[in-house]
């Protein structure tokens, strides 16, 4: 691209589901692994802010996610290479914070975007692990007595939302059923009390284990049953589980045929979410959405 266009005046406005095909593009040119209908899934349910160039091209993006009146997520927040360093995504950011900053924001930061992050009042909670491959061989994980896996079903949604918020410090009401739309899921129950669940869905090159919701136990022994029945059910396919470092999944996964790929800083500003110490998030939706 010419070095004509630093020159440009860089406009920005709301962003439309008109703008999907245009923020495939940056997904693409930034190597993300996100299909077209991620990304609309993503931000039919989002609202944030495209930065258009001289010529009216979207070469910048980046959304917000409410959950509750509390807190909300920030992602799809890209800006084109050959835009970079020239404060467009500190324009996209700011955007976001101005509309959204009486809320706890949280964010998921790449190594580029961590300074950016922590200049804005952004500390690290945590670090993610991205793990993705095909050639994995799932064990059988045994479950403490009185506990099985049986299939999600039409009554559960008000349970998984429940668990879902719990684990996760976040209201995911609004977010369980339009993800239950798009995934198959498997519950954990105890004695008939639904305690957990794992959703499975398409995403990027293939599918994506998340999230996966369970009581914490000193061996994530309940975690790793449900990662390993999706695993189990889908050999050779492209799989894909995003884990927070605190969980200590990275070493299992990796054993199971499941490297590490990419590392990302888990943000957050005006606060920490408040989640219950009983259950715990070892998987996430996706890092747009937690």
């Amino acid at each position: 691209m010419p070095d004509s266009n630093k020159n440009d005046v860089i406009e920005y406005r709301a962003f439309t589901l008109d703008d999907v095909s245009a923020a495939h593009a940056l997904t693409t040119s930034v190597k993300w692994r996100h299909r077209a209908e991620d990304l609309r899934f993503a931000a039919r349910l989002g609202h944030g802010f495209a930065a258009v160039d001289s010529q009216g091209q979207v070469v910048g993006t980046a959304l917000a996610w409410e959950f509750g009146a509390a807190a909300a997520t920030i992602g799809m927040f890209i800006v084109s290479p050959e835009y970079q360093r020239r404060g467009i995504g500190r324009g996209l950011l700011d955007r976001l914070i101005a509309k959204f900053g009486q809320r706890m924001l949280l964010i998921h930061a790449s190594d580029e975007g961590v300074p950016l992050c922590r200049a804005r009042g952004f500390t690290r909670i945590d670090t993610i692990q991205q793990h993705q491959g095909a050639a994995f061989q799932p064990p059988l994980v045994s479950l403490p007595p009185g506990e099985r896996l049986r299939p999600i079903g039409a009554k559960d949604t008000p349970r998984l939302a429940g668990l879902a918020s719990r684990a996760s410090g976040l209201d995911r009401s609004a977010l369980l059923p339009e993800l239950l739309d798009t995934a198959s899921g498997i519950a954990l129950d105890r004695d008939g009390e639904l305690i957990g669940f794992a959703l499975f869905r398409r995403f990027g090159d293939g599918h994506v284990i998340g999230p996966v919701i369970a009581p914490e136990s000193p061996d994530q022994s309940r975690a790793k049953a449900l990662i390993s029945y999706w695993l189990a059910l889908n050999a050779g396919m492209f799989v894909r589980v995003d884990t927070p470092l605190r969980y200590g999944l990275s070493t299992w996964l990796e054993g199971l045929g499941l490297p590490l790929v990419d590392t990302i800083e888990q943000m957050a500003l005006n606060g920490t979410p408040s989640a219950d110490e009983t259950l715990a998030q070892f998987a996430l939706t996706s890092q747009a959405l937690w």
